[in-house]
């Protein structure tokens, strides 16, 4: 049963600041660790939490312990900018992240809780005649899929983005954008918050500062995994651990085929509102967007070269800044305040991995690359059904880590922009 939601006045708020903030209720349980679940999720980002909800309150299956080496949504959940959009070439990534767009409608209602997305549309714009026909082929695919995207021409850009520059003198003239109208982004915490917070609610334990250390099997099937704080047995792991993923596979056997990229992101001072939808721009290889406090939110393309760090390197933080100033010249003075990288998992293909590995009883959830913010409700809801059921939902079976052998791809390097 769910506990009622606490609410504060300013009053309770200004009483809770002068005793130190100490009375206030916890937005989910610090679980320890018990000796066995029917099912551990390594991972505590959006993709494992969104699974861990969708387990207990779709299929009753609340036995459940979510393994965090760090701290909840850390990863990188913690580390994007937030954009929701699901205007991708390829019919199984239409099927799967417009189902995850729909679940982002309405997800605040769900979890009783304030995500903060804001639908206020995605503006990716053409500058090349290669671009143009591109993003008109990715509308037409739209159109015939069911996702609400479509092509504008230039004065339309310019009635929707009045800041853009529009002088003669650009390197890159524009030519036309592909526009979708429900596009928009969401706080990246407080998605992870909610899924934990509802999730917790449901007797799922979250375990922070728990590392797996490896997964244990007994012959053909899983048994458990051993951890930092001691063995935990079960008959179902699924790991969603990004880029951690292939190492502790590996020993398995199972090989997957993910490379962790570098990528960065930048926030700005808050500036007076001047930018209501989302721009992208693959030929200046940036995206950007404006918060409700007026900050800026900026990324761009990931490093050259494979890494973990999450530090990023120079070249692409100029990169990024330059491709930002070719759209809007007159931020050259705006200054940044906090800057960021992560280690994203990207696949072969640009789509992610979806389905069983190894021995009976252990699921993969991982190679999302850049684009798993905005794939976490659909993820969680088809994974939590895998996990119940023990059959791939059809929408995730494009997915699975077999396509690779059958040479089955799901190619989405051009739909990802400016690999977004």
């Amino acid at each position: 049963m769910r506990r009622p939601t606490r609410r504060y006045s300013i009053l309770s708020l200004l009483k809770e600041a002068r005793h130190g903030h100490s009375g206030w209720v916890e937005a989910w349980r610090k679980a320890e660790p018990r000796s066995s679940y029917d099912v551990v999720i390594v991972g505590a980002g959006g993709h494992g939490i969104a699974t861990a909800y969708y387990l207990a309150k779709l299929h009753g299956i609340h036995n459940v312990a979510v393994l965090e080496k760090g701290w909840l949504g850390g990863g990188n959940t913690a580390r994007n900018t937030g954009i929701i959009r699901s205007n991708y070439l390829r019919r199984e990534s239409m099927a799967l992240y417009g189902l995850s767009h729909s679940l982002f409608e309405h997800l605040s209602q769900e979890l009783d809780f304030n995500v903060m997305f804001t639908p206020r549309g995605l503006v990716e714009l053409a500058h090349t005649r290669q671009e143009l026909a591109e993003l008109s082929r990715i509308a037409d695919a739209n159109r015939h899929f069911g996702i609400k995207s479509w092509m504008i021409p230039t004065s339309e850009v310019h009635s929707l983005l009045p800041s853009l520059d529009q002088g003669s003198h650009k390197r890159f003239p524009l030519l036309g954008a592909l526009y979708q109208p429900r596009g928009g982004f969401a706080r990246h915490d407080a998605v992870a918050w909610a899924y934990a917070r509802m999730a917790s609610q449901l007797g799922v334990d979250i375990v922070e500062n728990c590392g797996v250390e490896s997964i244990i099997a007994d012959g053909e099937r899983i048994v458990g995994v051993q951890t930092s704080r001691g063995r935990i047995d079960a008959g179902t792991i699924m790991v969603a651990a990004a880029g951690e993923s292939p190492p502790l596979l590996a020993p398995l056997g199972v090989n997957l085929p993910i490379e962790p990229v570098t990528l960065q992101a930048f926030v700005s001072e808050p500036l007076k509102p001047f930018l209501n939808p989302v721009v992208m721009s693959g030929a200046v290889h940036g995206y950007i967007s404006q918060t409700a406090k007026g900050e800026l939110v900026i990324g761009g393309g990931t490093d050259a070269y494979p890494s973990h760090s999450r530090r990023g390197a120079w070249p692409p933080i100029e990169d990024t800044v330059a491709a930002m100033l070719e759209l809007f010249p007159f931020l050259s003075r705006v200054r940044l305040m906090r800057h960021w990288g992560g280690s994203v998992d990207i696949t072969p293909d640009r789509s992610p991995l979806i389905g069983p590995a190894g021995p009976s009883g252990l699921y993969v959830n991982c190679g999302w690359g850049t684009g798993g913010f905005k794939a976490i409700p659909g993820s969680g809801f088809v994974t939590a059904s895998m996990l119940a059921t023990g059959k791939v939902p059809p929408i995730a079976v494009p997915f699975g880590l077999e396509r690779f052998a059958a040479g089955r791809m799901i190619d989405e390097s051009a739909a990802s922009g400016v690999i977004h």
